[in-house]
């Protein structure tokens, strides 16, 4: 049986983003674009989930013009005539095959050293109070989490001008190289999130203290992009409440605070929420059954997308350890929460890795496939 009249195939317009349905391509990281430029095999990567049926592909992330934004060699940059090169290719690729794609413009933050320790001693990470943040559930090693913990200076105020800078930037130039929107990724206690969370921010100036000047860094962000690329592309933004310092860490205890934080990030220019959860349909608070990006809808108003483990019976930090990640029959109940408007799009990331025709299997009722780690994870095909 086809699925031609689910929710999940309705079109979307935000802002001059036409979509042909509600399926996003959820960002993963690949590493395999050398010194940060993608070659032909990202291309025809990104090419085929669009030949797919995919609505709309978030890239992995990609790195900001700035020495400390990612410390991984193969993580693709938006800057440098290869890199923007590059991307136009993948770009155009996309385009022709009838998809819409945005990327996730990144800095790790915080998270600096966790790819790789082999780097310059003499950068500093983006900390806001110098602080990676408490230890908690995490899927770390503890060689890595020993050495992320050891405090360095905070962020001074040329380093917070440099990195809002260094952003509206890079959306430029991706715009400028044809992308649909820009994405940014504000959870998992990087960059941008690291303001968000009081772990991390300890500041007690106009960048932190209350939860209110805590969301002033990144609305910054925000705002500089809006200005860079104009009103025409939407901008989305990724939170989450766990960290990958600590998964059980939350940025808002209640939805007031939730509240707070979002109403910030929308009166700056986001248009999107990509809440980033384990599994998509998990209460985000008590006394309700609304899911995370269910709650940032209903806060903001704002167009919402949702994601975690669509079709899959384990989380991402289970399959990883597992190796495996059998089906789970989860799709009614997207369509269900779909179809009621709790939110509006749905981002996939595994499935995509192991069918590039994700969105045409969904369509046509066919047997989901199963997720391996060590098959689908290891190439980029």
């Amino acid at each position: 049986m086809t699925r031609t009249l689910s929710p999940i195939f309705r079109p979307l317009t935000v802002r001059s983003l036409e979509l042909r349905n509600r399926i996003v391509m959820s960002p993963m990281t690949r590493s395999h674009s050398p010194d940060g430029a993608p070659g032909a095999d990202v291309a025809e990567y990104y090419r085929r989930r669009a030949a797919g049926g995919t609505g709309l592909i978030v890239t992995e992330g990609v790195a900001i013009d700035h020495p400390t934004a990612v410390d991984n060699p193969k993580v693709p940059h938006m800057y440098g005539d290869d890199a923007l090169d590059g991307w136009r290719r993948v770009v155009d690729a996309v385009h022709a095959e009838g998809g819409r794609i945005v990327p996730q413009l990144w800095h790790v933050g915080p998270l600096w050293g966790a790819m790789t320790r082999d780097i310059d001693p003499d950068l500093v990470p983006m900390r806001p109070s110098g602080l990676w943040g408490e230890p908690g559930v995490t899927s770390y090693p503890d060689s890595y989490v020993e050495y992320g913990s050891k405090p360095v200076r905070p962020m001074t105020e040329q380093d917070i001008a440099d990195v809002v800078d260094a952003y509206a930037r890079a959306a430029r130039a991706a715009i400028d190289v044809g992308f649909d929107g820009i994405a940014l990724h504000g959870g998992h206690g990087y960059l941008l999130d690291s303001f968000l969370w009081d772990s991390t921010n300890r500041r007690d100036d106009e960048w932190g203290g209350d939860l209110q000047r805590r969301t002033r860094f990144p609305s910054a962000v925000v705002a500089a992009i809006r200005a860079a690329i104009g009103e025409d592309a939407p901008i989305f933004f990724r939170f989450s409440q766990h960290k990958q310092q600590n998964y059980e860490a939350r940025i808002a205890r209640t939805p007031d605070e939730l509240r707070v934080i979002l109403t910030a990030l929308a009166e700056a220019g986001v248009d999107v929420f990509d809440a980033s959860i384990r599994r998509f349909d998990y209460p985000a608070f008590e006394g309700s059954d609304l899911s995370l990006a269910g709650w940032a809808k209903e806060l903001t108003g704002a167009v919402s997308m949702a994601v975690g483990s669509v079709g899959i019976a384990k989380s991402l930090r289970e399959s990883r350890v597992d190796g495996a990640a059998p089906t789970r029959d989860n799709i009614p109940e997207l369509e269900r929460r779909l179809g009621d408007g709790e939110f509006d799009l749905i981002a996939i990331g595994r499935l995509h890795l192991a069918d590039p025709a994700l969105a045409t299997t969904l369509r046509d009722g066919d047997t989901l496939p199963e997720f391996d780690r060590a098959v689908h994870e290891a190439s980029l095909t």
